[in-house]
């Protein structure tokens, strides 16, 4: 049977109880959803979609490196913001987390709505 391993730090926001931070599986690592949630505050971090951005993939950095990967281990993304306006700023911040080797594989949709009323939301996969 495939060994599932609940991976979980303080240095993200706190999964609810249905769900974990992220799953290690077969040398790959399953990340729930990031919001722009600050975990110290358990507050959507203040100011633009790319701060916002910003507050999402440094949240999948310390779940990522809590299950002994990183994002530079990244191979897909799924990104879902609430308008397609906000694309490109948040490409902007997106591009400067993606810097080493080959950029991951990524799918980005707008969606109507998010959990707590933010505009972005990132999840992904990564290797060990």
């Amino acid at each position: 049977m495939v060994q599932k391993e609940v991976v979980l730090t303080e240095n993200a926001p706190a999964p609810l109880p249905f769900y974990s931070q992220a799953i290690k599986c077969q040398g790959m690592v399953y990340c729930s959803g990031a919001v722009g949630m600050d975990p110290t505050t358990k507050a959507l971090v203040e100011g633009t979609i790319g701060d916002r951005t910003h507050q999402c993939l440094k949240n999948l950095s310390a779940v990522l490196e809590a299950a002994g990967s990183s994002i530079d281990n990244v191979v897909k993304v799924n990104v879902f913001i609430t308008n397609m306006e906000n694309f490109a700023a948040m490409n902007t911040v997106y591009e400067s987390y993606f810097t080493k080797g080959a950029k991951p594989v990524r799918t980005c949709v707008a969606v109507f709505q998010l959990p707590l009323g933010t505009d972005v939301e990132i999840e992904c996969v990564a290797h060990l």
